[in-house]
Order: C-alpha cells, then sequence, then structure tokens
C-alpha cells in the first residue's frame, strides 16, 4: 500500500487493523483510535482520497490503495497545509485528540465541495465527534479552511505537499 506518498510492503497478518497497522506498524501515531467501532471519527483517513474510519478497515483492504494520514499533510519545516491552518487560526480544536480525524475529513470533504454549503459542511463533519469545543469553531475553520485552499496549492490536485513521493 501507498501511505502519504510512499509504498510499505504488504500487511501479513490478515486480522490487523488499518488504524493499528499506521499507528504500531508505520508509527503514524496521528491517526487516534478513539472508539475502536468506527462511531467518534478520530480514526479517519483518507483512502484514494475519501475519508474512512480506519478502525473498521482491515489493513490488507489498503493493498494497491493510497492512504493518506495527518503526517502526510505538511512535510516538517513547511507550511502547514491549508485545513492545518484553518483549524489553527479558528480555535477549531482544544484537547487535540479529535483533530486529526476531523482535519482528514474536512481535506477529504473540501477535495469534493472547494466550496461547501452549510449543509455540505455539517454533512462533511457529521462523523466525527468531539467533547471539548462544541461545533461552532469547527465550522468556521472549514470555511476557512475552503478560502485558504482556494489560494494555496494542493496535494489532492497534485500540488504541493508531499508531490514527488
Amino acid at each position: 500500500m501507498k501511505v502519504n506518498g510512499f509504498v510499505h510492503p504488504a500487511q501479513r497478518d490478515p486480522r490487523r487493523l488499518l488504524s493499528d497497522h499506521l499507528r504500531h506498524d508505520l508509527g503514524l501515531t496521528g491517526t487516534h483510535v478513539g472508539c475502536e467501532h468506527g462511531v467518534c471519527g478520530c480514526c479517519t483517513v483518507l483512502f484514494d482520497g475519501a475519508p474512512v474510519r480506519s478502525c473498521l478497515m482491515l489493513a490488507v483492504q489498503a493493498e494497491g490503495h493510497e492512504v493518506s494520514t495527518v503526517e502526510g499533510l505538511a512535510v516538517l519545516g513547511a507550511p502547514l497545509h491549508p485545513v492545518q491552518q484553518a483549524f489553527h487560526e479558528c480555535h477549531g480544536l482544544q484537547c487535540g485528540f479529535c483533530t486529526p480525524g476531523f482535519v482528514m475529513s474536512v481535506v477529504g470533504l473540501l477535495a469534493q465541495h472547494p466550496n461547501p454549503t452549510r449543509e455540505q459542511i455539517e454533512e462533511g463533519i457529521s462523523g466525527n465527534l468531539c467533547r471539548c469545543t462544541g461545533y461552532a469553531s469547527i465550522r468556521r475553520a472549514v470555511q476557512r479552511a475552503s478560502e485558504l485552499s482556494q489560494q494555496t496549492p494542493s496535494p489532492l490536485r497534485g500540488e504541493g505537499w508531499g508531490k514527488g513521493r
């Protein structure tokens, strides 16, 4: 499978969850595991560009596919991804545990709807739970991310972050 632009060998254990493979085998601990039932959205990653719950997928299901995690959004020393920047500017996080899942859901949402309506934003973040912030700051962050994404190259369009890996 390809994770954040790098090819990794196939998972040998057919029972290994994608979330566990990312965290324990590849060291990508930004993919958080919350409920382990697909309810909270903390483990959301992009699977061929679409947000999915990595705790509900087996790692072997990702063979031949592209997986993107929060670690793949901004290279160390480079500017933040527009969604990360928007969450920072709009205070769209508090404790931070749910943030990687929200960020990846929003990246997927904006790839599909660059200028999302209020309803599309609600739908796009509906699979993620936050116990700290309420959702007003997160909604503002999604709107701001949409603005920033219009001004900034996007890896989902083949520009910028992670290109050429």
